[in-house]
This record gives structure tokens, C-alpha cells and sequence, in this order.
């Protein structure tokens, strides 16, 4: 058995993602149009007709956007909190009320051998969630679109084999930006989305022996890049004594345009990074 995923794209322009195992295969948001979601998945060969379900974390455009016409084409059911739907109900039109699914926050279910934890996070939506999937012993974690990490969300996380983690914004170019001033304090508020240095603080919580890669994600496209964000993490963990080897950790790149490579998510052999002791 194995747990597997693809970042399809991932961004301030839009997200979606494709967990799956040897039975199992879901997408977590459509944040594209659905043309350009089935365009995606086909790089990874990848069609719509073999998806299980569909999981919503909030309704802000860039997380479902495709949702109502990807979820009509192929007749899948689709999962989120009764405020979620609420909320989203105007943009995603009319579904069948087979298709429309609960997964209250804090529920587990499984479909076939994929389990499916969804967790409260803090971000300016109706209720907005993240989602942890487990397999065979894998766990794989999907944690964007969230002010701060508390310390419940750090529980949800803990163990986790391979973290997709948001590190949206570099604070300086934010600050320097062309947004006017309430969009800044809502991105830097508790309710916003997590800073590159945040992101670094976050894994400073979070990383274990078992942590194989961490995927930055959900960049903004006018006050973060990638190199920036790597780096930026990579300073707090070795500000706060955190060392490892390259081939027992990575930091891994998402993209807005193009979808990751194929991920197997399974424990490593060896330790991940390491916190120094005193002495060492």
C-alpha cells in the first residue's frame, strides 16, 4: 500500500491537490477553472473519472473556483463544513444534493484505505480547515491559508511524514507592496496567511524524526519567491539549532502554474532534522 500526492498548483492564483493510495484518489480544492484542473491532472496522468471525492478547505475563490463545473462533469461527491458550503453555495451553483457531502471540522472518515482527518485553522473564512491523510502507516499533512499555528493545529500535525506548508509573504516586500494598507493587515493578521519567517517558527514546532520533506506553499505572487522563502525558512531552523543532512531533508518547491512530481510518502529510515543539545 502507498500514499501518494501531487501538488497541482499551488499559489495566490489558485490550488488544488491530488492525495491517492493503491485503492484510493482524491482532489483537495479546485481552485482553477475546471479545464485547466483536468489540464494539469493530465500531466500527471491523471482524469477526473478516477477521483473518489472531492475535499474543500474554505471558500475563497482561489481554492474553488472549478469546483462546481469539475464537480458536475464527473458526478463526485464533494466534502466541507456546513458553513463552507454556505458560503461558497453562490459561487458553486447548483450540485445534486448526492454530491454534497459533510465532513464536519475535527471528523475522520476513510474511502477505502485512505483515512481523512480535517482540523480548524485560523484564516478569514465561514470555518475554514486544513487536512491530514493517512495510509499504511504514512501520514501526509496539508496546512495552508492560516494567520498563526496554534497549538492544536501543531498537535494535528505532529508525526506528519511529509508537511505541505504555507510561506506566503516575505514581511518586507508585503509592507513595501503595491496592496493598501487594510489588505497588508489582513494578510499580517492572526486571520491572514502565514510569512516565510512564520512558516520557519511553525517547523521549528513541528519537525520530528519522521518529517522526510516539507513543500512550501501558497506563495503570493507579488511578495514572496521560492529561493526567498527556502532561504528565509532555512535561517530560523538553524537559528534555533535545527541540523540535517540534504539527503535525510529537503525543502521542496510547489509551483502556481504546473503541477509537483509524484511523492511517495513513507517514514525514513534515519532521523530528519535535529534539534542541538547542549554540547553538541
Amino acid at each position: 500500500m502507498s500514499l501518494r500526492f501531487t501538488v497541482l498548483a499551488s499559489g495566490s492564483t489558485g490550488n488544488a491537490t491530488v492525495v491517492s493510495t493503491d485503492t484510493a484518489r482524491v482532489l483537495v480544492d479546485v481552485g482553477l477553472s475546471g479545464k485547466k484542473i483536468e489540464e494539469l491532472m493530465q500531466q500527471r496522468g491523471l482524469s477526473g473519472q478516477e477521483l473518489d471525492a472531492v475535499f474543500i478547505t474554505h471558500e475563497h475563490s482561489d481554492h474553488i473556483k472549478g469546483l462546481g463545473a469539475f464537480a458536475r462533469k464527473f458526478e463526485l461527491p464533494v466534502y466541507a463544513n456546513e458553513k463552507t458550503w454556505a458560503a461558497m453555495a453562490k459561487i458553486v451553483g447548483e450540485l445534486p444534493d448526492a454530491q454534497r457531502k459533510v465532513l464536519e471540522t475535527d471528523g475522520t472518515m476513510e474511502i477505502k484505505d485512505l483515512r481523512i482527518e480535517s482540523y480548524a485553522i485560523s484564516h478569514d473564512a465561514a470555518e475554514p480547515v486544513g487536512y491530514c491523510f493517512q495510509a499504511d502507516g504514512a501520514k501526509l499533512s496539508l496546512a495552508t491559508d492560516m494567520g498563526y499555528m496554534s497549538d492544536k493545529v501543531v498537535g494535528k500535525l505532529m508525526g506528519s511524514d511529509v508537511l505541505v506548508l504555507e510561506s506566503n509573504h516575505d514581511v518586507e516586500m508585503l509592507r513595501m507592496g503595491r496592496y493598501p494598507w487594510n489588505i497588508k493587515r489582513r494578510i499580517l493578521g492572526d486571520t491572514g496567511h502565514l510569512s516565510n519567517e512564520a512558516a520557519g517558527e511553525a517547523l521549528c514546532r513541528l519537525l520530528s524524526g519522521s518529517t522526510r520533506r516539507v513543500y512550501l506553499a501558497h506563495l503570493s505572487q507579488h511578495h514572496n519567491l521560492m529561493d526567498l522563502a527556502k532561504l528565509t525558512v532555512n535561517t530560523v531552523l538553524e537559528d534555533n539549532g535545527f541540523f540535517y543532512h540534504p539527503h535525510e531533508f529537503a525543502l521542496c518547491d510547489t509551483y502556481p502554474d504546473r503541477p509537483t512530481e509524484w511523492d511517495l510518502v513513507n517514514s525514513p529510515a534515519r532521523p530528519t532534522a535535529v534539534k542541538a543539545t547542549a554540547g553538541d
